[in-house]
């Protein structure tokens, strides 16, 4: 990839640099609570590409890490979906964050129902496929042993509680897929969530648009008020058949999570799109603007908010992360950060 022929990439880059210097610390408010704002990762390939985000001495994990951790309080590890994390992995971040750095982390695409590529699967668990499963390129959740599921969800949950103990998790993402549709089981499955993980944080996103039917999201709402599980507040594209709103609802007093997934609705239903397609955006300043005012309106509702840029392509969700936290700073303090 070479960026320099990408304008949008040199737009992000410009913007970028007009940001003033940015603070990686959580943006405290006079509240007392605080606002965390980062990127649904940082090892994408396009995000790490020569000249688009990094230094050019940041060539390995842990450079990147370190300097990503300068520029923000906050990462959304999504590599989770596709491969389980490892308590060492999970140590691995913690040596090269500082104090206060967090991470939320993407559940396994196993524990929330979406299909998995065998051959990422830790060696002890991929013997317990029956072959033609171990051999596929795909495999539905709906056709794995329970017992291998129960495993999955087992180490995820090891490598969730080193950065618990350590004071720098901030919640398990479950990310639920389009066919998950509101039934009383699955609403069951999404209460069961926490305790199979030994009562580490959750947040959940939903992706049909059932879940927030007028009938459906009142009940939806108390049942996640009650077990102060935060319904994830999503930005993404509107006016499609599973358009899911930007509900502005706070059901946990300790955290409130915002994902901003971008505005491309030409590809976000599209047959064949790719993840490259669907999050390729760059969000407007005025765009971001209009966000300040519902963060920060959340942000006195819950101890803690996280808002997640997850437009990972190239630079445009860093781009947007800096330009978001400079505004609420200016909106909060009068003054860029110092």
């Amino acid at each position: 990839m070479n960026a320099g022929f990408d304008p949008g990439i040199e737009q992000a880059r410009a913007r970028a640099d007009s940001v003033s210097a940015p603070r990686p610390g959580p943006l405290r408010l006079p509240s007392g609570h605080e606002i965390r704002v980062g990127t649904a990762g940082w090892t994408d390939a396009t995000l790490t590409a020569a000249g688009v985000f990094y230094p050019v001495d940041a060539t390995t994990p842990e450079a990147r890490l370190r300097y990503y951790a300068s520029r923000f309080a906050l990462v959304e590890v999504d590599a989770g979906f596709y491969a389980l994390p490892t308590p060492q992995m999970a140590g691995r971040w913690i040596e090269r964050t500082s104090d206060g750095f967090t991470f939320d982390l993407k559940a396994h695409a196993l524990m929330t129902g979406h299909p998995t590529a065998p051959s990422r699967l830790p060696a002890e668990l991929r013997a317990r496929l029956a072959p033609e499963q171990a051999a596929a390129r795909s495999l539905a959740a709906r056709d794995v042993a329970h017992d291998v599921i129960d495993e999955v969800w087992n180490r995820f949950a090891d490598a969730a509680r080193t950065l618990d103990q350590a004071g720098r998790l901030g919640a398990i993402l479950l990310q639920y897929p389009p066919w998950f549709a509101p039934t009383r089981h699955n609403l069951d499955r999404v209460l069961d969530a926490a305790p199979r993980l030994d009562g580490l944080p959750v947040s959940v996103e939903f992706r049909h648009a059932g879940w927030y039917a007028p009938r459906v999201i009142d009940r939806l709402l108390l049942h996640l008020r009650n077990a102060a599980v935060p319904l994830v507040i999503v930005d993404g594209p509107q006016g499609l058949p599973k358009s899911v709103p930007p509900l502005l609802e706070v059901t946990a007093p300790s955290l409130t999570v915002v994902r901003m997934h971008g505005h491309r609705a030409d590809q976000w239903a599209r047959r064949g799109a790719t993840v490259l397609d669907k999050y390729r955006y760059l969000y407007s300043r005025d765009e971001l603007g209009a966000w300040v005012p519902r963060v920060l309106d959340v942000a006195e509702r819950s101890a803690h908010t996280h808002v997640v840029f997850n437009n990972c392509y190239a630079n445009y969700g860093t781009t947007n992360a800096l330009e978001f936290g400079e505004m609420l700073v200016r909106v909060v303090y009068g003054t860029a950060p110092s």
